[in-house]
């Protein structure tokens, strides 16, 4: 079975929302993926779908296999670096911000 690959890192999306976006293509062929992502209206989502469109790429270059007979295997969110912030508080304390950041892994197979 032919496997094939794309990797979008630091992106400025928190994990934990990414992976609902990730919930919706996993196990569907392509086509259903990228009529899924292409509706969806998270930020995660628009990340996803050109990760997954990278993906189909270089599995057509690489294996030459069509679009419509690949199916998406993996999908991994993982947790990138977080970006630390601090907002004034009473006293002059402060309050920390965390901006987290998100790696997207998408696999695409042939069936």
């Amino acid at each position: 079975m032919n496997q094939a690959y794309a990797i979008t890192k630091t992106q400025r999306v928190c994990p934990r929302k990414a992976r609902l976006a990730a919930g919706l293509i996993r196990g569907k062929t392509v086509p259903a993926a990228v009529a899924q992502l292409t509706f969806c209206s998270m930020k995660g989502g628009r990340i996803l779908l050109k990760t997954l469109l990278s993906a189909v790429a270089n599995a057509e270059s690489e294996f030459d296999v069509r679009r419509e007979r690949l199916v998406v295997s993996e999908v991994r969110i993982d947790q990138g670096p977080v970006l630390k912030r601090a907002k004034p508080k009473n006293r002059g304390g402060r309050h920390p911000i965390l901006k987290r950041t998100s790696h997207f892994k998408v696999v695409v197979a042939g069936e």
